[in-house]
């Protein structure tokens, strides 16, 4: 979809509005849709944090919370989740997997290769096998009902890489019938967006479909990208207890390298994505028993384009191609009153091979396909033991196993106990986080390292991670929580370059603890509020990348005049040292620097309709960066001032 149809198709939607709000105004006889009578409204950042009976915590964000904050993509709706750090350079597309596009979980997840998170759709796993990290443009936030952020290690919830992770649930009609939404907007250095979705159920059978565009010229010279998405879904009920459904989704993006300010040189050329996921599921729900069954492909190829060696002064491009497929099965049964037992295993493939195309070719410039292979069973249980009419114990404990194709195997305890009533959880749990060395280490040693094999003696990386917090409702308006953590990591590996051919060793080691707390008021129907913070009391070591000491973030909703809405949200942290932590100089001086940041954002919107042409509606007017801060997630990539973007969402 090129530009020029872009602008005509908001054009359109635009002119479309603007006359059904006229006539609305000047009353044309029809009769004018009442929006129906809000009870609360929506909570903004977050939907809350929940604890399951397991000890484990997860912070919710639905599509609601995304719609509010106007975001584009992952980063952009995680960004005011307490203990989640983002980093970007371009206004629509992330360059790459690092600095220019990630998520960080109280600072896991900055690793490059590699990373300590993991992100999932529908709780299976998307990155680039090859180099072992997410990229944030193949997962767009268009096909999703919510998203589920998992802030430790969780091994009965996420096997490899999840030190920390993000799961995606998609989007499913549930309700007989048909709806349809379009999406228009235009905003600052032509940015353009366009969504369009379509979901019906008839009798047993449902389907979701989703389109999306996304385009902006970039707020500096080489900072333009592109996002574009294609999703479906269908489901069928078999049974009464039986329900199989199908999903697929490609992605087709590409984001530019703006380079260091005032180091035209430095410029690194285009990052381009093609992502492709199919995922078929065989579920049932039998009293006593529940499970599923999920056969699943994601594959693709990541090309970055024009890359320039400073050192040696020609451009090289390289092309890695990427399949990760699998099955996954899990079994929920009630053995006895009270008690809830868990059983899965994961079966993932993890495949990939690597061209560089320099101007002077080299026998070195190619990495055949690779693939690993790991199995991981896992089981637990929880039990609820009545303590008084409110009051209930929840005890649990599991483990998972782990077992690969190219290295030691390894165990995964978790446990937890939880106390709680309608209003409060107290709650405590352990869990062992896994990570195994990716593709990349056998990659790096064929294409740059000479060949060597030493990749094949690391181990894989762990984590003990333990937390501990209370949540209480104070009341049906006011609900707060704080959480005690702490992480301690082992068996990092490093990038060496003495002692024969550079290559990693599982050299380093980690920590860090702190405080997070968030607290939701609801002080009336058509208010809300939300603060949240985080405090790293001790890292280790001290410089850390992506972990601010202090960083707190808040929002607010509200409706006013009935068809007014106001949305705002903020963030303020203190600088923070950001650089790749396997690089030779992890813990050294020269890792660089960002200063604190603070940054305020709103949303406004006036929502209208007609009852009997079946439509409603919003037009928005949104802005980022009001305060025109100046600031940067990496050194010497000046993010944008003050932007601006105008739109209309349709509903029929």
């Amino acid at each position: 979809m090129n530009r020029g149809v872009g602008i005509m198709l908001i054009v359109a939607i635009l002119s479309i509005c603007w006359q059904v709000v006229s006539l609305a105004a000047e009353g044309d006889g029809r009769e004018p849709f009442r929006m129906e009578e809000v009870v609360v409204t929506a909570s903004p950042i977050i939907e809350g944090n929940r604890v399951s009976d397991y000890g484990g915590q997860v912070s919710i964000v639905t599509r609601e919370q995304v719609a509010d904050l106007n975001a584009q993509d992952l980063p952009s709706a995680l960004r005011r989740v307490p203990g989640v750090g983002i980093s970007r350079h371009n206004a629509i597309g992330s360059f790459g997997g690092a600095e220019g596009g990630s998520i960080t979980i109280r600072g896991m997840g900055s690793s490059r290769p590699g990373a300590e998170i993991q992100t999932f759709v529908d709780g299976i796993p998307k990155f680039v096998s090859v180099w072992s990290h997410p990229l944030m443009d193949t997962l767009s936030v268009d096909p999703v009902e919510s998203i589920e952020v998992y802030k430790g290690a969780q091994p009965l919830q996420f096997g490899n890489a999840a030190f920390g992770a993000v799961n995606m649930v998609t989007k499913r009609q549930r309700e007989e019938g048909f709806a349809t939404r379009l999406q228009g907007a235009y905003g600052s250095y032509d940015t353009l967006v366009e969504v369009l979705e379509h979901g019906g159920r008839v009798m047993e059978t449902d389907y979701y479909v989703v389109q999306s565009f996304r385009s902006s010229g970039g707020h500096r010279d080489h900072a333009g990208g592109q996002l574009q998405e294609a999703f479906a879904r269908v489901g069928h009920r078999l049974t009464e207890n039986w329900y199989v459904s199908l999903t697929a989704n490609r992605t087709d993006n590409y984001a530019d390298d703006p380079g260091p300010r005032d180091r035209p040189q430095a410029v690194q050329g285009t990052y381009k994505t093609e992502d492709n996921m199919t995922v078929a599921t065989l579920s049932h729900d039998f009293p006593g028993i529940k499970g599923d069954l999920k056969a699943y492909w994601n594959g693709g190829k990541a090309s970055w384009i024009d890359q320039y060696d400073l050192a040696k002064f020609f451009h090289y491009d390289t092309i890695t191609d990427y399949d990760n497929y699998g099955l996954h099965t899990r079994e929920n049964f009630v053995p006895w009153d009270g008690g809830s037992l868990l059983a899965g295993l994961d079966l993932d493939f993890f495949s990939g091979k690597v061209e560089i195309d320099r101007e002077a070719p080299r026998q070195d410039a190619s990495f055949p396909r690779e693939t690993f292979r790991i199995l991981s069973p896992y089981a637990g249980f929880f039990h609820k033991i009545p303590v008084d009419e409110k009051w209930n114990l929840i005890p649990s404990a599991g483990l998972r196993y782990y077992n690969h194709s190219d290295f030691d195997s390894q165990w995964a305890p978790q446990a937890g106990i939880v106390l709680k009533n309608p209003d409060t959880d107290i709650h405590a749990s352990y869990g062992r986080g896994v990570s195994y060395p990716g593709i990349f280490a056998a990659a790096q040693s064929r294409l740059f390292w000479g060949g060597n094999d030493r990749w094949k003696d690391l181990d894989a990386e762990t984590v003990e991670h333990f937390e501990a917090g209370v949540s209480h409702s104070f009341s049906p308006k006011l609900r707060a929580d704080i959480t005690f953590f702490r992480d301690k990591g082992r068996n990092r590996f490093i990038l060496v370059t003495v002692s024969g051919p550079p290559h990693y060793e599982n050299i380093a080691e980690f920590r860090v603890q702190g405080v997070e707390t968030a607290v939701t008021y609801t002080p009336a129907r058509d208010f809300s509020t939300f603060v949240g913070a985080t405090w790293m009391a001790d890292r280790s070591p001290d410089n850390l990348p992506y972990v601010p000491e202090w960083s707190a973030s808040a929002g607010m909703n509200w409706r006013f005049l009935g068809k007014f809405r106001l949305c705002l949200d903020a963030l303020w942290q203190d600088s923070q040292y950001v650089a790749n932590t396997r690089s030779v100089d992890y813990g050294g001086s020269t890792i660089a620097e960002v200063g604190g940041l603070f940054l305020l954002n709103g949303k406004i919107a006036c929502d209208f309709g007609f009852r009997s042409a079946g439509l409603s509606g919003e037009i928005f007017l949104a802005g980022e960066n009001l305060t025109d801060e100046d600031y940067a997630y990496k050194k010497d990539y000046p993010m944008p001032g003050i932007t601006g973007m105008v739109g209309v969402n349709l509903k029929f």
